[in-house]
């Protein structure tokens, strides 16, 4: 692999090395990495569904499918270990992380690959079943999560946040292998759509695509840029401003007692759970765990700061806590908005 030296010598760094490093300067290749064997198996259910389109692939610093461009851009931290952990360190999660989790975005970003490839939107049945394309994208937007009219595939309910993720969510729903998709939306609405998809990708099975350019947006190895910005404008992107946790709902999970024992501060023990909590609250919200590990951060500030003190069950605590804060976050999250993702 080119660059192999120079990739096993950056893979022992400590994260503060490793983070004033360029884009440029890691030597990263798709090839040989477990990444490329998940591309394979994009194709070979595209194969199956016999559908003429591959959409190349190359290493970026998020998850897109440029605009116009018919391939898929693939994190970085994918391609190596290191990089993964150092992902996980930086943001509380490795989005794409597990062979699941990575197929559910590769069949997510290959539907918008696909769209561009046939141009699918120009069409007007296209537009009269998800809307206009060209809609503007929105900063962000309120999920329903009872809705029944969208399909289910990636969290927060991506497919309400603009048509063509709507497109995308929908045609991976019906890529992927053994779906049972017909009889999982059975009396949705969103089953039109999906059987809109089987007709479709009918019309252009066996088809060569119309716009076949392999160019690459923003590949690593042109990049400039450090990983430390990188990740400085990645958590400025998912911030959020902290909504105020009252004093008197800290004092109901940490109460004072009579006893006059030694007691663990309460802001000792969010600190030590804090990773277990961000991955909890992270499921039960859909949210991303940056954004948890903001508001208990927020609450370990106050906790100090009005010197509360574990006086009850830990197990107990932390499940009060849990509730607490995930109720927190989807009431605020219902206020301003979810943030579409980059």
């Amino acid at each position: 692999m080119a660059g192999a030296g120079k990739q096993s010598e950056w893979a022992a760094y400590r994260d503060e090395d490793l983070l004033d490093l360029k884009f440029s300067d890691l030597n990263l290749r798709l090839d040989e990495t477990p990444i490329q064997q998940r591309i394979h198996q994009l194709h070979d259910e595209l194969e199956n569904r016999d559908l003429r389109f591959r959409p190349h692939c190359w290493l970026a610093e998020e998850w897109f499918s440029p605009d116009g461009i018919p391939g898929i851009a693939i994190p970085f931290y994918l391609a190596h270990p290191r990089l993964a952990k150092l992902e996980s360190r930086q943001m509380l999660e490795v989005e794409g992380g597990t062979e699941r989790w990575c197929m559910k975005l590769l069949r997510h970003e290959a539907g918008h690959a696909i769209c561009t490839a046939f141009q699918l939107h120009r069409r007007k049945r296209w537009k009269q079943v998800f809307g206009h394309h060209n809609k503007p994208y929105p900063t962000h937007y309120t999920p329903r999560p009872k809705s029944r009219n969208f399909v289910l595939h990636l969290e927060w309910w991506y497919a309400q946040s603009h048509p063509a993720e709507d497109f995308a969510e929908t045609f991976a729903v019906w890529l992927r292998s053994r779906s049972k998709w017909r009889s999982q939306y059975q009396g949705w609405p969103a089953l039109k759509k999906l059987e809109y998809m089987d007709e479709l990708m009918d019309s252009i099975a066996g088809r060569k695509p119309l716009v076949r350019t392999r160019k690459q947006v923003e590949p690593i190895s042109r990049l400039g840029k450090t990983l430390r910005d990188h990740y400085r404008e990645k958590r400025e992107h998912y911030g959020v401003e902290v909504p105020e946790f009252y004093d008197g709902e800290l004092r109901r999970l940490f109460p004072q007692d009579s006893g006059n024992g030694r007691r663990r501060s309460a802001a000792a023990f969010l600190k030590r759970i804090a990773p277990e909590l961000c991955r909890l609250c992270a499921r039960g919200t859909g949210e991303y765990p940056y954004v948890i590990a903001q508001l208990l951060q927020d609450m370990i500030i106050r906790c100090r700061k009005l010197n509360l003190k574990l006086t009850r069950p830990e197990e107990e605590v932390k499940t009060d806590v849990a509730i607490f804060i995930t109720v927190q976050t989807i009431n605020y999250l219902h206020r301003v908005h979810h943030r579409v993702p980059v």
